[in-house]
């Protein structure tokens, strides 16, 4: 099922603009860091992937609003 909905274009350049706040962003690779080493507890590793659900949700969103403006992700 594919719907057509509508959004003002500013919203669009919004949500192409979305990121991991830098202290998620740094949190998560300290934990990418931590788990190439075999070092995180069994907390950490769920928060690892919290977050790397969050960032690759982000990412999905972002391309397809990049894809709607026509830019190339940077």
């Amino acid at each position: 099922m594919n719907a057509v909905v509508e959004a003002p274009r500013k919203m669009v350049e919004n949500v192409a603009e979305l990121h991991l706040p830098p202290s998620s962003d740094r949190r998560l690779q300290l934990l990418m860091d931590r788990n190439n080493d075999g070092q995180l507890t069994f907390e950490e590793r769920q928060e690892l992937e919290s977050l790397v659900e969050l960032s690759e949700a982000i990412s999905l969103v972002r391309a397809d609003a990049l894809q709607l403006l026509g830019r190339e992700p940077t």
